[in-house]
């Protein structure tokens, strides 16, 4: 094929034969778009695209046309002179198609440049507009033009999608090579929750040996649509000779993902939708990564502490685990502190969980040493948390858990008086498990309109899910009460949303907790569907003697004037919330005294919380204030 100067030069003569007024101005921009060699590296460029995309001869010679306005001023100038402009301008369909040797006409416009044609279809140049095709400019797409200027990084707003991620191999990483090696262009991988997805498909395009990209799409800015971002995404696959590895594929259209030159390995926390618009693709379920998985994963930074199974039990992604080993030893260096510990991992994993979730928990970090409870409800909560840490091993073993098509989530209910440790327990439990507390807002989701209320429960169940939160209905009474006998239609919509909530609650994978005054008001339904029913009694004296301890630890005590915590456990018969509220009361008034905390500051706030509560303050705790 003749070079593209001399194409040129042969378009710029049919011109001056014609009498074309601009000729001598189109010779002097030729004569500095020729130069008297080749730009080799150029040519290897556009050898490396045309092979990369698939494209022929002649797409590639319309690819060299296109690129001519953004290599140079002159090339730039010439074009437009070609297509009829009195100045630089892009190349028309027209010029770009004589100019590459082909006929000037509709069809050719469709076949090299139309919607379908691999330089469209792949996002390598665009044609857009209203006019008619031929008159349409051809415009290099700028990634592209940056590749051919020799610029192999990809754009910024590409650069902050990008994933680290951890090739781990679990079971479907054989069965994904396989299907790669054998040339399937998409390849679904399900992972819900906290699934190794990119893990797996790391770990299978590795041991093919190939080059891959892999891209989050939760790490998208609102404000950019997502196709267009799956586009250049695919487009830097492309150009890279990369396999793609997509993170949130459900986010984007699936038809989408056949616009790709490379192969496409979309991880997605939804399963496959048969009514997408696209061939059926092969589909993976990517499994969660055992206690021991994860136990690898942390050996390198935790040395001998990665046998911590509390550690290791947190349900974190592989490339989640390397995101909190690397904050985990900064800070610890940071600190001073002489390695990572196992409590600067969880901190660490907490702030993740934080930074990641709609609805972050701001309250600081507690423990289970910040629960004083029985010792019935205290241990069921370490249960329920033992439960969280090794629920992946033990669907491991088989779908015991999860059998019959339900979920593999844990479901809890915290009932007991008010104040008696529900909320702070549910904290704990996230905390402890380095996930964030997804508190649910019940005056947002229940909607006297039909059907919003299972719109917005969705809504939030599907957070939920992408967060890998705890999700917290307090008061749930509101949502999770009786079935009542329907008389109206109002009764049978009211049912028809537990319903919903039924089946809903059995698909969730993650952890849900119900808190509730009143075990009662509980619908036996949801009773049959809960694994862990922990009772928060009133506390006794023994047990209010540590709410007081707990509540006064560290704080500076008048020794004129001793807080007598045995008295006060004595006399006052409240809950560990109102001890809390009764110690914060006091702890004000000392501090603007400005003197230290004494039994007369208590006293009076033991008085105002009762009268708070409309309650008779105890007889045997005289107000001295």
């Amino acid at each position: 094929m003749e070079t593209l100067s001399v194409r040129l030069a042969n378009a710029v003569a049919r011109r001056a034969d014609a009498g074309w007024t601009s000729a001598a101005t189109a010779e002097a921009a030729l004569a500095a778009v020729a130069p008297e060699t080749p730009d080799v590296d150029l040519e290897a460029t556009l050898g490396t695209i045309a092979h990369q995309f698939g494209l022929s001869p002649t797409d590639t010679a319309i690819l060299e046309v296109a690129a001519l306005a953004d290599q140079s001023v002159s090339g730039h100038l010439l074009l437009g002179l070609l297509s009829g402009d009195a100045g630089p301008a892009r190349p028309s369909v027209a010029i770009a198609l004589e100019v590459a040797g082909l006929p000037a006409d509709a069809r050719a416009a469709r076949a090299h440049l139309g919607p379908r044609s691999p330089l469209v279809h792949y996002g390598l140049v665009d044609t857009s507009g209203t006019d008619v095709l031929l008159s349409r400019r051809v415009v290099l797409a700028d990634r592209v033009a940056a590749q051919l200027s020799g610029d192999e990084l990809p754009p910024r707003r590409l650069l902050t999608l990008l994933l680290d991620a951890v090739p781990v191999d679990v079971e479907g990483t054989d069965l994904v090579a396989t299907a790669l090696g054998s040339g399937q262009r998409l390849v679904w991988v399900h992972a819900p929750g906290a699934g190794a997805g990119a893990a797996l498909a790391t770990a299978a395009c590795r041991r093919l040996g190939v080059a891959h990209l892999v891209a989050d799409l939760a790490r998208l800015d609102p404000a950019t649509p997502v196709d267009q971002a799956v586009l250049e995404i695919l487009l830097e696959g492309g150009l890279a000779g990369s396999v793609v590895v997509l993170v949130g594929a459900e986010r984007a259209r699936a038809d989408i993902y056949t616009r790709s030159a490379v192969p496409v390995i979309a991880v997605s926390a939804e399963p496959w939708d048969p009514l997408w618009p696209a061939d059926l693709p092969l589909t993976v379920h990517a499994p969660r990564l055992s206690v021991a998985e994860r136990q690898s994963l942390w050996e390198p930074v935790l040395g001998d502490a990665a046998a911590s199974r509390e550690v290791s039990g947190m349900p974190l992604s592989p490339e989640q685990i390397s995101i909190v080993s690397r904050h985990a030893t900064t800070t610890a260096a940071l600190h001073g502190e002489d390695g990572v510990s196992a409590e600067r991992v969880r901190h660490s994993a907490r702030e993740l969980s934080r930074g990641r979730s709609v609805r972050a928990n701001a309250g600081s970090s507690v423990t289970l040493d910040d629960l004083v409870l029985p010792a019935a409800a205290l241990s069921e909560v370490q249960r329920l948390l033992d439960w969280a840490r090794y629920r992946d091993e033990v669907t491991a073993m088989g779908p015991l858990h999860g059998k019959g098509g339900k979920g593999i989530g844990i479901c809890a209910l915290f009932s007991g008086p008010p104040g008696t440790g529900k909320t702070l327990a549910a904290h704990v439990v996230a905390d402890s498990l380095g996930m964030d507390l997804y508190q649910v807002d019940l005056s947002s989701i229940v909607d006297k309109y039909i059907g919003e209320t299972e719109k917005n429960l969705e809504r939030v169940f599907v957070e939920a899910e992408a967060t890998n939160a705890v999700l917290f209905f307090d008061e749930a009474d509101a949502l999770f009460g009786s079935r009542s006998e329907v008389k109206d239609a109002k009764d049978r919509y009211a049912n028809q949303e537990i319903a919903y909530l039924l089946q809903r609650m059995e698909q969730f994978d993650g952890i849900t907790v119900l808190a509730s005054n009143l075990r009662g008001n509980i619908d036996p339904a949801f009773a049959r569907r809960l694994h862990f029913m922990v009772a928060f009694p009133e506390p006794d004296e023994p047990t209010r003697q540590r709410l007081w301890r707990h509540h006064l630890e560290g704080l500076e005590t008048d020794p004129a004037d001793p807080v007598d915590v045995e008295r006060l456990a004595g006399a006052v018969e409240l809950a560990g919330g109102d001890i809390r509220n009764m110690v914060l009361t006091s702890v004000y008034a000392a501090v603007a005294e400005g003197v230290p905390l004494g039994m007369r500051h208590v006293t009076d706030a033991v008085h105002r919380e009762h009268l708070k509560l409309g309650r008779r303050p105890p007889a045997g705790l005289p107000n001295r204030s």
